[in-house]
């Protein structure tokens, strides 16, 4: 009964103010872009206390965050950790599903930041068009942001990876930073979500230039470790 009236309470206060957010953010998209990254920031905090505040979900980081034009490859357990990705880092370029960019406001607010939106029914154009982005986004300094796993996996389930992250890997030429963590625990798909903690790891990176199978050996490897015993990058 309190995990519904939590869930409710989360509802009804996060999602209109956050609408409100997107909303003033679709605005000044067209004016300034340093704005849509203030906007995203200040929406991505806003969700992290409110999971905090209303269901109870704390978050613990580990490592050093990375803040360079490197790969970052993370597990995708929930909805949670994609957030955490305008949380944690200062100007990310998340590679995500172009369906998102149908969404409104958000969407417009999501290309203004210059998230990298990928097709993924046109299979070999997606992938040119995955590289092409990420090698721009990187050209700005900015660290690269991938769910190698392509979609929502349940919890102790260790999928193989998708071939974009490879593809990212070689255009880009720069390390992988792994991520684990385990949101899928509390953040559930229903409508009740679980108090508890979330900790999520950034680990040491897989340098660049690796053969494509040991590669993704050690990303998968990494990303489906325990995040709470991991070793972490200093």
């Amino acid at each position: 009964m309190i995990g519904i009236i939590r869930a409710i309470v989360f509802h009804i206060i996060f999602y209109p103010i956050s609408a409100l957010i997107a909303m003033m953010i679709a605005l000044v998209a067209p004016f300034s872009t340093q704005w849509v990254r203030r906007g995203s920031k200040l929406w991505a905090q806003w969700f992290v206390w409110s999971a905090r505040m209303f269901l109870g979900i704390r978050l613990v980081v580990r490592g050093r965050i990375p803040d360079d034009p490197v790969i970052v490859a993370s597990k995708h357990q929930s909805a949670y950790e994609t957030i955490l990705t305008l949380y944690l880092f200062h100007w990310p370029a998340v590679v995500m599903k172009a369906e998102l960019r149908r969404i409104p406001a958000w969407g417009l607010a999501a290309e203004k930041h210059g998230s990298v939106f990928v097709e993924r029914e046109k299979a070999g154009a997606a992938l040119k068009s995955m590289i092409r982005q990420t090698r721009a986004r990187a050209a700005e300094g900015r660290p690269v942001f991938i769910f190698p796993e392509g979609t929502r996996v349940p919890v102790g389930e260790a999928p193989p990876l998708k071939a974009g992250l490879f593809g990212v890997y070689q255009g880009l030429k720069a390390p992988i930073i792994p991520v684990c963590h385990d949101a899928g625990h509390v953040w559930t798909r229903g409508f009740v979500k679980k108090p508890g903690t979330v900790t999520l790891c950034f680990m040491p990176p897989i340098p660049p230039g690796l053969p494509r199978e040991e590669m993704e050996a050690r990303v998968h490897a990494a990303i489906n470790q325990d995040p709470k015993s991991a070793e972490v990058l200093s």
